[in-house]
């Protein structure tokens, strides 16, 4: 199942009872400081392929050893650093941005499509734009290390092609708690050899089909679902997707011991 998936063999495949975000995982000093203040993060869904059963997903296995969610599969993505607020020498034309969305996000939409480009860089190796003589010329003084690489690889980013689709909370019984916004790119403008800094394993192309199988957070299932509605939108028409609102994926009622269910959320869109 895994090779079909195109995963990176690294660490050995950890069960699928190890996901589930418990009770038990929560140190019960950190529930006394609960809630926390969620910390604003982008995460990249890039999809490739047409039809249900050949659609895939990049996606990757958090570190066993992680102090957030280890070993369940993830899409690329993390916290929205202070060197995502400068802007790039490339053109950073995003989409209009669909209803549903919050003002913070309305605010820092351009951040957010940085960290998530180089969130998944950092993570997966993978550059997210095309092939353009005028990428190689941008000048590298000033600018953040991700940009170098992509200018180093004459690829300018896809900020065009960057749909926001989905946020989430973190659950507030949760000792770390993220605000993520999910952004939605074409996996046909993927470049570059799967890699990254290792904070992921067994990277790699997944059927959407096949995702059931792996240990992976309701809520990253979740989003998956919504991405795929989305990629067909663009697929055919994608100025049809703005008239869809971005999701709001939100936990109710409180932790217990087999992980936040599907029940337990609630949808606005």
């Amino acid at each position: 199942m895994l090779a079909e998936c195109h995963f990176q063999q690294t660490a050995s495949y950890l069960s699928p009872e190890r996901y589930p975000l418990t009770a038990s995982k929560i140190d019960s000093a950190a529930l006394r400081q609960l809630p926390v203040r969620p910390v604003p993060a982008a995460a990249l869904v890039l999809l490739r392929g047409t039809g249900e059963d050949a659609t895939e997903v990049l996606l990757g296995r958090r570190h066993g050893k992680a102090g957030f969610m280890p070993g369940v599969y993830v899409v690329p993505g993390g916290r929205v650093e202070p060197e995502d607020g400068g802007a790039s020498a490339f053109p950073e034309d995003l989409p209009p941005l669909p209803q549903g969305l919050d003002k913070a996000t309305h605010g820092r939409a351009s951040a957010i499509a940085r960290a998530a480009l180089r969130e998944t860089f950092e993570e997966t190796g993978v550059l997210y734009g095309k092939a353009s003589d005028a990428a190689s010329e941008v000048p590298h003084s000033g600018q953040s290390q991700i940009w170098i690489r992509y200018a180093e690889a004459g690829i300018q980013p896809a900020f065009e092609r960057l749909w926001f689709i989905a946020r989430a909370i973190t659950p507030t019984f949760s000792p770390r708690r993220f605000h993520t916004r999910f952004l939605l790119g074409d996996g046909r403008f993927a470049q570059g050899e799967i890699g990254g800094d290792g904070e992921l394993e067994d990277i790699g192309w997944c059927p959407l089909n096949m995702i059931g199988e792996l240990p992976m957070a309701n809520i990253t299932k979740l989003v998956l679902q919504e991405a795929l509605t989305h990629y067909s939108i663009i697929r055919n028409s994608e100025s049809a997707l703005s008239d869809r609102p971005a999701a709001m994926f939100r936990w109710t009622g409180s932790k217990h011991q087999g992980g936040v269910s599907a029940s337990q959320r609630t949808l606005q869109a």
